[in-house]
């Protein structure tokens, strides 16, 4: 296994994690760097509390409802009667969440592509956690699986705090702060560490489904 710069970071200063690293193999986490903060954030108010197989079925037919486009843009959003998103399968909230963002992407709340590069991490969740329906974990998702910045551990993460447990063999779910205490030996690279953790309650789940 080729050891990147992160991994060797986190194995020196964390055994536990250094076995992690060893069984699950490199670090391969690929941003999604193309995608605008309005795409991004449209596809985060979709898998909202909804399995992965629902969400995409209800994008799937949102985005069909722009013929010509690989995905609309705020204005052909706004365009849209609501009964055609909900129509598609986004809650009444979920549509008026939709309907915000796309106004304030249009009045400059919500950064360009290019702009959101210039921000820090906090101006960043500051900004977007503006827009309805959008709290600091959807931000987290932003950092981590579209900007791919290094240092972002999403303590509120079901997922992350669950694989927290496996790995250091905890009897209870650790709280955020817990995670958020023990993870500072992982700064500047908490995103890989995240990740692992991630991968590590993966493991388990897929463990239990073959027993």
């Amino acid at each position: 296994m080729k050891d990147s710069q992160q991994t060797r970071h986190l194995a020196k200063v964390d055994p536990v994690m250094g076995r992690l690293i060893r069984d699950v193999g490199p670090f391969s986490l690929l941003p999604k760097v193309r995608r605008t903060p309005f795409e991004s954030l449209v596809r985060a108010i979709a898998f909202q509390q909804l399995h992965e197989k629902a969400a995409e079925s209800i994008l799937k037919r949102f985005i069909a409802l722009f013929p010509g486009r690989r995905f609309p843009r705020p204005a052909e959003l706004l365009a849209v009667h609501v009964d055609a998103i909900r129509g598609a399968g986004f809650s009444g909230a979920k549509v008026l969440a939709l309907r915000d963002l796309a106004a304030k992407t249009l009045d400059g709340t919500v950064p360009t592509g290019r702009a959101i590069k210039m921000l820090d991490d906090d101006a960043i969740v500051e900004r977007l956690v503006a827009v309805r329906g959008i709290g600091r974990w959807t931000v987290e998702m932003l950092l981590i699986f579209q900007l791919g910045r290094p240092d972002v551990l999403p303590v509120d993460d079901f997922g992350v705090r669950n694989g927290f447990r496996i790995a250091y063999r905890r009897r209870t779910m650790p709280t955020p702060k817990e995670v958020l205490r023990y993870g500072e030996r992982w700064k500047p690279y908490r995103t890989a560490a995240a990740w692992y953790l991630w991968r590590a309650a993966d493991r388990a789940k897929q463990e239990t489904t073959v027993l």
